[in-house]
């Protein structure tokens, strides 16, 4: 602890800036890395808000939200679907 308190006074002033700016740019990978992997992953979707209506909401709903919600959930299970199969796949190729 005493060689890094040494290092840290032989600094002179000047130098918090610099833990700020590396901090900072960190923090922008680091969102830019998550937007990137939000968007390859579906996460902007803005359809998803229709998988939580079911059948039994139809008469509730207005007939093309309702054939909407429909396709949504089709479509997620299809996409469900698909990625068990790959999961499952690469099981098979694991064990082989």
């Amino acid at each position: 602890m005493e060689k890094i308190d040494l290092f840290l006074n032989n600094l002179g002033e000047g130098w918090t800036i610099y833990i700020w700016l590396v901090s900072g740019v960190a923090i922008v990978v680091a969102a830019m890395i998550g937007v990137v992997w939000a968007a390859k992953n579906d996460q902007f979707d803005e359809d998803i808000k229709y998988l939580v209506f079911t059948e039994s909401d139809k008469k509730r709903m207005d007939p093309e939200e309702y054939k909407k919600s429909r396709e949504v959930v089709a479509d997620q299970m299809q996409k469900r679907d698909e990625f068990l199969e790959k999961k499952y796949q690469e099981r098979q190729k694991q064990r082989s």
